[in-house]
């Protein structure tokens, strides 16, 4: 079982900059895949970026550039480093582990992003 508890999330101005946390318990967390996806108002939850037990990286278009997922195996995190934000960026971001056949999602953390 996983456990994913995120921080780091707040009020930016467009042009800003925050990073996401979260931290994982209850697992062998190197052999997970881990993620950060992102729900808008009245919008569905979308892929934001992706990062495998081996290291590689996938992305979002609309981030690409943008941010950087990183995980740290030793402390047991993964981040999201949200660099030139815009507006269209508000949303609640929800991290993600997975590991066949299971799938876990953290409580989410509200980013916002003013004009």
């Amino acid at each position: 079982q996983v456990q994913l508890v995120e921080s780091g999330g707040g009020l930016v101005q467009a042009g800003g900059s925050l990073r996401l946390s979260c931290a994982a318990s209850g697992s062998i967390f190197s052999i997970y895949t881990m993620g950060w996806y992102r729900q808008a108002p009245g919008k569905q939850r979308e892929l934001v970026a992706l990062i495998g037990s081996d290291g590689s990286t996938n992305y979002a278009d609309p981030v690409k550039g943008r941010f950087t997922i990183s995980r740290d195996n030793i402390k047991k995190t993964v981040y999201l480093q949200m660099n030139s934000l815009k507006p269209e960026d508000t949303a609640v971001y929800y991290c993600y582990a997975a590991r066949t056949p299971r799938n876990y999602w953290g409580q989410g953390t509200q980013v916002t992003v003013s004009s």
